[in-house]
C-alpha cells in the first residue's frame, strides 16, 4: 500500500479506549488484566502503523471486477501478522465458526459497497481482503491498521467474540474507505466523523444483509458483542445515543445526541468515539424519517459526501452537514431527502452553513 495525495493510514480500534480504561481500573484482575494488556498492545499496533506509514509500505493490487479477493488467517493467539491462511476466496465453510464469521463479514461489506454504491471494495479497485482472527490471547479489541482487519476473541467475561457482530466488521473496513477517500483527520470533530461514517456504513452493511427497513433496524453497533454479565445492549446506539451500556465496571455510555452535550477532552483523540454519536443520530433521523431501505437514500447522499472530493480531512459537523444538504439536492431534487437531511442536522443542533 502506497500513500498518497496526504493520505495517512490510522489505526482505529472498535472498543474506544475509554472503555479499556475504564474496565483496567476494575478490582477484579480477571477483568483488569486483559483489558490492561489489550490497550498495551493497541498502543504497540499504533506505533507500528505511524512506522510503517512513515517507512512506506507494500502496494496491494487487486482486480477491479466486482468480485471479492477475500483471505483469513489464523494468529493461533499470537500477534504476528497476518500469522496462518486458514481460508481463502471460494473455499467452503471449515469448522471453525470464527474464520467463517469473518470470511462472511468481508462478502456482506463487500456486497453493500458493490450493490448499493457501485464501489469495488475498499478502495474502489477491487483491494483485497484480508483478516486475521485469534489474535492475541484475550484480546478485547478488533481494528483496521491501514491494510487488514484483526478480530480478538474476547476476554469471555466483559467482550465475547468480536466477529459476531457483523456491523464490528463492517465498521472497520468502512475506516479503509475513509482512509482511501476523505482521509479525515483521526481527531476532534474529524475524527469523530470519522467514526461516524463508519458506524453508519456498519450499520447498513447489518441491514442490507437482514434485509431490514430503516423502522425495523436496532440502530445498535456492536449488539452481542457484552458478555451476559454487563448491563448493556451494545457499544453504541444510533438511535440513542448515551443509552447502550450502563454497567458497574464499564460505566455509563458517554454519547451524546446533539450538540448541547458535545463533550470537550483531550482523551480518544479528542472524544473521536464519543461526539460520533451526534452525527450518528442525524443519520438515524434522517433514515428514519425516510424510511424504506436507509442504503438507498439517506446512505447514499453520506456515500456521495464520503467520496465526491469535497470533504475535507480537516471538516467540522457543519462542513460535513453543509455537504449532506448539497448532495441530497443534487441527487433528489428540492423533495423530501433534502427536507429529511436538513431537519436531521437541525435537530440535532448542527448549522449548516
Amino acid at each position: 500500500m502506497t500513500t498518497h495525495g496526504g493520505f495517512e493510514p490510522v489505526f482505529c480500534t472498535i472498543v474506544p479506549p475509554h472503555v479499556l480504561d475504564k474496565l483496567a481500573q476494575a478490582e477484579d484482575p480477571a477483568l483488569a488484566g486483559p483489558a490492561r494488556r489489550t490497550l498495551q498492545r493497541d498502543a504497540f499496533e499504533r506505533t507500528q502503523r505511524r512506522l510503517t506509514t512513515v517507512i512506506g509500505a507494500t502496494a496491494v493490487t487487486g482486480v477491479a471486477d466486482g468480485k471479492p479477493q477475500r483471505t483469513i488467517h489464523d494468529a493461533r493467539h499470537g500477534t504476528d501478522l497476518p500469522g496462518h491462511k486458514v481460508r481463502g476466496e471460494g473455499d467452503k465453510p471449515g469448522k471453525d465458526a470464527t474464520v467463517n464469521r469473518a470470511y462472511a463479514g468481508l462478502g456482506a461489506t463487500f456486497e453493500l459497497l458493490w450493490r448499493a454504491y457501485q464501489r469495488d471494495s475498499i478502495d474502489g479497485g477491487g483491494l483485497p481482503l484480508n483478516a486475521t482472527v485469534h489474535y492475541d490471547r484475550d484480546y478485547n479489541n478488533a481494528f483496521w491498521n491501514g491494510e487488514q482487519m484483526v478480530f480478538g476473541d474476547g476476554d469471555g467475561e466483559i467482550f465475547l467474540d468480536f466477529t459476531i457482530p457483523i456491523d464490528v466488521i463492517g465498521h472497520e473496513l468502512v475506516h479503509g474507505v475513509t482512509q482511501y477517500t476523505a482521509n479525515l483527520t483521526y481527531f476532534g470533530q474529524p475524527g469523530a466523523l470519522n467514526e461516524s461514517l463508519s458506524d453508519v456504513f456498519g450499520s447498513l452493511i447489518k441491514q442490507y444483509t437482514l434485509g431490514q427497513t430503516a423502522a425495523e433496524a436496532d440502530w445498535l453497533i456492536g449488539a452481542g458483542l457484552l458478555a451476559p454479565r454487563v448491563t448493556g445492549k451494545a457499544l453504541r446506539s444510533m438511535k440513542e445515543p448515551g443509552t447502550a451500556y450502563d454497567d458497574d465496571v464499564l460505566g455509563k455510555d458517554p454519547q451524546p445526541a446533539t450538540m448541547d452535550d458535545f463533550v470537550r477532552t483531550g482523551r480518544d483523540n479528542g472524544g473521536v468515539h464519543i461526539n460520533s454519536g451526534i452525527p450518528n443520530h442525524a443519520f438515524y433521523l434522517a433514515a428514519t424519517a425516510l424510511g424504506g431501505h436507509a442504503w438507498e437514500r439517506a446512505g447514499q447522499v453520506w456515500y456521495d459526501v464520503l467520496t465526491g472530493g469535497e470533504l475535507k480531512q480537516q471538516a467540522m459537523f457543519a462542513d460535513f452537514a453543509t455537504l449532506t444538504v448539497k448532495a441530497a439536492r443534487e441527487r433528489f431534487g428540492d423533495g423530501e431527502e433534502l427536507d429529511a437531511v436538513s431537519k436531521a442536522w437541525e435537530q440535532v443542533g448542527v448549522r449548516t452553513l
